[in-house]
Formats: C-alpha cells, sequence, structure tokens
C-alpha cells in the first residue's frame, strides 16, 4: 500500500506540525551514503564484536584519529562485569539479547548526536524500505474519507490493479480484521504483508448494493518519489519527495519526457522533503552543473574535504527550487548546488539546516548503527547546518497550512480554552468561518463559526468539536492544501520564470 506524494505531505502536516514535524523530518529520511562494507566495517567502529574477519577498510578522512578503534581491555572488563552482573544477581529474568542491545544502544546514544543511532533488526528493515523506496504490499494510493479507508487509485502494474481494485472503493476489512475505526497508518499497517501471502479485502464498491471480496496477492512494491507535469507557457514542475536509491533514475526519465514536449523552464518541487541517499541527489544535481562546477564538499574527521564535481553539461533554460522549513538534508543540496553552481533561484522558506551525513552498517545478526561521518558544505564552502538555506524570494503559506491535528479522544466546546482551542479558531478562520477571537478561548462567535462549518459540511450542528468534526475540518484542509490555487510559493515560482524567460 502506497501514497501519493502531496497527499501523504498533507497528512504528515496536520498529524505532525509544529515542533515534530521537523524531528520526523529529521529521523524519517536521513541522508544516508550506502556503503557495501558489512560486518567487519561493524566491528570496526563498535571496537570488536562477531567479524566475519579481521582487518579494517577506512572511511575516508578517517586516518590519523586519536587512540585506538577498538576498547581497551579496561573498557571491555568493566561492560563485561556490568553484563555479568546483571545476569546473575539482578532478581527477574534476563534477556540477554537484550541487554546487549540496550549496552549498543546506550553506546550511540552517549555520542549525544540525534541522527546516530543503534537499529534493532525491525528497524533496519525500515529502514533499508526506506532508502530503496520498496516495499511488500498491494499497490494501492489511499486516503480517509468520512472515517473511512478509501482507494484513491491502484498503482499501474501491481497487484491491486490486476485484482480489479478501482478508485473510491471502500475497504472494510482485511482478511476479516475490520479497518472501522482505525487512523491511516494502522490500517495500511493491516493491508500490508510478507510478498505472496493473499489480502483477501472486503470492498464498498458504489454501485453495489453489498460488499464484495477480492483477494489480491501481495508483492515487491516500488514507492514513487517523483511526480512530473507540463504546467502552462511549457514550464516543466518535478516534485520529489524524497531522495531514494531509484530517485535519480526517475528523475532523469521524467526530465527526459518534459523535455521531449518542449519544455522552457523547471520547477523542482522538493518542499517538506525530509531527504535521503547522497548519491542520489550527487546524480540529479549533475544534470544542471555544468562539467567542472562543484555539487558540493564532504568534510570529515581531522577536518580532510572531498569536493564532488560534476561530470553534466548544463541546461540552457531557467530552473527555479521550490523550498521550505521542512526541505532538509538532501534537499538543501539540491538547493544549495543550483543557485551556487547553476545559476537557478529558489523561492519558498528558509530550509530546515542539517549539515551533516551518515553511514548506515549492518552487522551479521542484522541489527546495525547509523553514524554521522561527516559534514557536508555547499559548493562555495559553506555549512547550513541548524541555519538552513534562505531562498532567493521569500514567501509564506497561509497560516492555515499550519494547523496541528485536532484530538479526537476528547471534545472541544463552550467555555474551554487552551492550545487545542487556538488550533481550532486558527482552522476555522483559514476556511472562512470567522470564529470571533483567535486567543484559545471557546465563546459564543467560536460556537457559532463551528456551527457554521458543520452546517456547510452536513454536520449536527451541535456547537461542539468531536471526533467527527475534527475529522471532517482536517479533511477541509487537506482539500485546501491540495488546491494548486492556494499555493502562494507555486505561484511566486511561476512568475519568477516568466521573468526569467
Amino acid at each position: 500500500m502506497v501514497f501519493k506524494g502531496r497527499t501523504v505531505v498533507a497528512f504528515v502536516l496536520l498529524a505532525l506540525f509544529a515542533g515534530s514535524i521537523l524531528t520526523l523530518t529529521v529521523t524519517g529520511s536521513l541522508d544516508t551514503r550506502t556503503l557495501t562494507r558489512d560486518v567487519r566495517e561493524a566491528a570496526s567502529i563498535l571496537g570488536g564484536g562477531s567479524a566475519e574477519q579481521s582487518g579494517r577498510s577506512e572511511l575516508p578522512g578517517e586516518s590519523g584519529g586519536s587512540g585506538s578503534s577498538g576498547m581497551t581491555e579496561k573498557e571491555l572488563s568493566k561492560i563485561s562485569t556490568v553484563f555479568e552482573l546483571i545476569n546473575s544477581r539482578f532478581i527477574d529474568n534476563v534477556d540477554r539479547e537484550a541487554l546487549a542491545d540496550g549496552a549498543l544502544d546506550g553506546l550511540v546514544a552517549a555520542l549525544g548526536d540525534p541522527y546516530s543511532e543503534y537499529l534493532d533488526k525491525e528497524e533496519i528493515e525500515a529502514f533499508s524500505e526506506h532508502i530503496n523506496s520498496s516495499f511488500t504490499g498491494i499497490g494501492a494510493d489511499v486516503t480517509v474519507q468520512d472515517g473511512n479507508i478509501v482507494v484513491v487509485a491502484p498503482q499501474k502494474n501491481t497487484p491491486a490493479e490486476r485484482a480489479g481494485i478501482l478508485p473510491g472503493d471502500i475497504i472494510l476489512s482485511v482478511n476479516g480484521e475490520s479497518l472501522e475505526g482505525l487512523d491511516l497508518h494502522d490500517a495500511v499497517d493491516k493491508i500490508r504483508g510478507p510478498k505472496g501471502t493473499q489480502a483477501k479485502l472486503r470492498v464498498l464498491r458504489k454501485g453495489s448494493p453489498e460488499p464484495i471480496d477480492i483477494i489480491v496477492v501481495r508483492d515487491d512494491i516500488k514507492l514513487e518519489t517523483v511526480y512530473a507535469e507540463m504546467l502552462e507557457h511549457s514550464i516543466g514542475k518535478i516534485d520529489i519527495n524524497q531522495f531514494a536509491v531509484n530517485t535519480s533514475d526517475r528523475f532523469a526519465e521524467e526530465l527526459k519526457r518534459l523535455e521531449s514536449k518542449g519544455m522552457k523552464a523547471l520547477i523542482i518541487d522538493v518542499r517538506n522533503n525530509p531527504g535521503g541517499v547522497v548519491s542520489s541527489v550527487q546524480s540529479i544535481a549533475e544534470q544542471f552543473v555544468p562539467k567542472g562546477g562543484t555539487i558540493m564538499h564532504m568534510e570529515y574527521k581531522n577536518g580532510k574535504r572531498e569536493k564532488t564535481e560534476s561530470k553534466g553539461k548544463g541546461k540552457s533554460y531557467p530552473v527555479v527550487v521550490l523550498i521550505n522549513k521542512g526541505s532538509a538534508s538532501a534537499s538543501e543540496i539540491l538547493g544549495a548546488a543550483i543557485k551556487e553552481s547553476a545559476g537557478g533561484v529558489l523561492v519558498g522558506e528558509t530550509t530546515f539546516g542539517k549539515g551533516l551525513v551518515q553511514t548506515t552498517v549492518q552487522m551479521k545478526d542484522g541489527t546495525g548503527v547509523k553514524l554521522t561521518i561527516a559534514k557536508w558544505l555547499t559548493p562555495d564552502g559553506d555549512t547550513i547546518n541548524k541555519q538552513g538555506i534562505a531562498p532567493d524570494i521569500l514567501v509564506e503559506q497561509a497560516s492555515l497550512f499550519e494547523a496541528v491535528a485536532i484530538p479526537k479522544d476528547h471534545v472541544l466546546k463552550f467555555d474551554m480554552a487552551g492550545d487545542e482551542v487556538k488550533n481550532v479558531q486558527a482552522i476555522l478562520k483559514g476556511l472562512g468561518f470567522e470564529p470571533g477571537r483567535s486567543d484559545g478561548y471557546f465563546n459564543d462567535s467560536t460556537v457559532k463559526a463551528v456551527r457554521a462549518f458543520q452546517r456547510d459540511a452536513g454536520l449536527e450542528e451541535s456547537g461542539i468539536v468531536d471526533g467527527e468534526t475534527a475529522g471532517m475540518l482536517e479533511q477541509y484542509v487537506i482539500r485546501e492544501y491540495l488546491d494548486p490555487a492556494n499555493d502562494k510559493q507555486l505561484k511566486a515560482a511561476l512568475e519568477q520564470i516568466q521573468k526569467m524567460l
């Protein structure tokens, strides 16, 4: 089961906006140098362990550090003593594997680096799915409408399409397990499963008096990370929602397709793109940076730098990159490269500011370590870490798009006060239902605004924000968010393109 780019963005914004969205953006998709080194690398980094063979191959810039790469006898003795003390004296039975995992987790956490972490087997699998942009499932875009899991569209050449799943189908249950009341992510977890297994979907289809059962055999599904379209005046637009392993190939395909149709200018949209694989963004940037131009620098331990130069030819047409505060890591690499080495223009808001690079090393037992190994610098040699990249043209979106998810486990009503009410007031005002105030106090005018919205949405006019009303408010916000007519940043990008042509 997959989600479509902007639909997912809207859902995430509603569910996790403000401080949480930034945390999700960083931890959800880290810049990663995907290395082929195996367990012996992990043994080197962790200072011993069950390496497949002895020896050590260095990461760039790693030589010359102080101290031994492995643990000293004193350090090993201390850890072993505590481990045995717990194992022999702790009052309850001990899971030795859990102890070892906890020790490794603590070892990496002690670095104080939010981007370095120890990964258990499940986390490694999820991370691998993420950077490879693939998983096993049925292959359909889904959303939540009126509390139901609704198919937006089956993906082409997927099990869902072959089984006859249609747009608008409401999925009621999977293998007898009801999806009623589940949020989108929990429902998707029910539908996904191992390759080759069956998902028996009970589907309610428009025009059918009774639900029908459709059996779909799960298979490997590739997530789409690139969406391209031709706008008016032969202006191409390519959205990149993350930089997975296959993203650069897909980008090249879509760019070639747009160019074959006579594209005169290009907008690249990396808003709310949290990053991904460094090699992928380098390949994309190379298509715009002329041969010999700098794409980025990597600065390793002890200050050693590695410059990435382009072997491409560059482009003769104008390029604008759309950015916002959700554009992080690899998105910032692309923006900086196009601005500083390809003469492009950045439109939107200052980016997140993640100028660090991680590598992930998988160990023999399926666990792994994600470790910060370098800083990346812009072509001009500047760091953007914790600063971000400022746009050439600053454009902020409507405040409606910065709404926080509305609680559905309790009601908001007259005479209540707080941030939750303030959030609802902001949403109501953004949707055109004037609440009379915005300070978080649920007064008479706010009640009237809620009733007006409920009337417009066909709900009971209670004046109370219950779970049903909260869900409908979120749907209205998603609808507004997905409407290009409300996208101020895109409008500004199009205006800038016209000036550059």
